[in-house]
């Protein structure tokens, strides 16, 4: 096998370790040392690397914030690599632990739901004759009680009390529950049971990471490279990360114009790792952007314009990119929707179907499910499919529809 790159291995590896972050620069400088033996050695035998990444289908969305380790991945498959998109169809019964509490547990059911439409947002980004879909219950599920008190000898409880989030959560006394120990534990052994060169992941995922090539190491395979990505990438509040359990997100399957829009409304802020993160722009391009802005040479709404269009475009082709900017520009800024329509001050986020109720558009919750089952609500101008789908107070102004006639515009308390 030759790598299908004319790129050199020096060249691979400055590529595959930009945007990377480990929290100190002993881990990086090791990461990226043993990635190019790695790729040396994989030349030599004549071989891609194995390199992985796992989603856990918790929601039905995977959003714009997952597509900063898919374009790593896709960074890989470019020069000729081995991707596995993993989709956690066990590990997400649990969810990895959260920063304040635990996850709640979801059924293999609802879980096998969630997933339906994760390889087809997953292939907006990736080479689909280049990606290979595995799902983590094909060997999770199948180990016995004696497999993982064997796997968990392998770590101690200081290790797990040194990760933020449970050292946080034991420091003010809320509860760290024993089953999600088992997270890191499960994700370690994703790595073992595909036998990769590499992981790609969030830094904030590093405990998880290495987890994995600590087993590796135990059971007496070539520990994974981990590639960590240092950045990531605010969700629509323009302040936390782009989360769905935040209601601050952009799904992969908006619609063209909701997702124009919504990368409109977007805090000036944020532009700079938008571009960087997500159009793989350098980040002297950004500073000469921002600089441009600075000196009135641009304008911040042509720069968010300009970058809206183009997000847009990875997902839904230029066409649809052209159509979700004219959405943008008649619907909301030139008055396709009635300028007179009456206003609702919210003062806390809230679901669709509880603020269509609160604002008076609709008479009952049972009835606002229906209509949004029915088709006929709409958002900005974009149909409701989720009754429970929430309206952060950072995303106001927001304009729900009932119908053809019925407005309200939903505004900030």
């Amino acid at each position: 096998m030759s790598i299908a790159s004319k790129t050199t291995i020096d060249e691979q590896v400055e590529i595959l370790m930009s945007n990377t972050g480990y929290g100190d620069p002993q881990t990086r400088e090791i990461m990226r040392s043993e990635l190019r033996e790695r790729l040396i050695e994989a030349q030599q035998e004549g071989r891609p690397l194995r390199v992985y990444c796992g989603y856990d289908p918790r929601t039905t969305d995977l959003h714009l914030g997952h597509t900063i380790t898919m374009r790593k991945l896709r960074q890989f498959q470019d020069f000729g690599h081995h991707v596995i998109f993993l989709i956690g169809s066990f590990t997400s019964l649990i969810g990895d632990p959260d920063d304040d509490k635990a996850r709640d547990m979801l059924t293999p059911e609802k879980v096998a739901e969630n997933a339906r439409t994760y390889t087809e947002q997953a292939f907006k980004i990736l080479d689909p004759e280049r990606t290979e879909i595995r799902h983590n219950s094909e060997w999770l599920a199948e180990l016995n009680f004696l497999d993982i008190i064997k796997l968990a000898q392998n770590f101690t409880v200081q290790q797990f009390l040194s990760r933020d989030n449970f050292r946080n959560r034991l420091e003010i006394g809320d509860p760290i529950y024993l089953h999600e120990f088992f997270y890191p534990l499960m994700q370690g052994y994703d790595a073992v049971a595909l036998n990769t060169d590499v992981q790609v992941g969030g830094q904030d995922q590093l405990f998880n990471l290495m987890a994995g090539r600590q087993l590796m190491k135990a059971l007496g395979l070539k520990p994974q490279i981990v590639i960590a990505m240092g950045e990531s990438l605010p969700g629509t509040d323009g302040v936390m990360k782009m989360s769905k359990s935040k209601g601050n997100h952009i799904p992969i399957l908006s619609e063209p114009g909701q997702m124009y829009t919504s990368l409109m409304k977007l805090p000036d802020s944020v532009m700079p790792l938008y571009f960087k993160l997500l159009l793989g722009e350098s980040q002297q391009y950004v500073d000469e952007l921002m600089a441009a802005i600075e000196r009135g040479e641009k304008h911040p709404q042509d720069v968010k314009a300009d970058m809206a269009f183009r997000i847009t475009a990875i997902f839904h082709g230029e066409e649809g990119a052209k159509a979700g900017r004219e959405f943008s520009q008649t619907a909301v800024q030139k008055g396709g929707i009635p300028d007179d329509i009456d206003e609702y001050v919210v003062s806390e986020d809230a679901s669709v179907a509880d603020l269509l109720v609160a604002s008076g558009l609709l008479k009952s919750k049972g009835d606002a499910k229906r209509q949004i089952a029915g088709g006929g609500v709409r958002r900005d101008g974009e149909k409701v499919n989720d009754p429970n789908e929430i309206i952060t107070l950072d995303e106001l102004p927001v304009v729900l529809q009932y119908g053809k006639r019925k407005f309200v515009r939903l505004v900030k308390g």
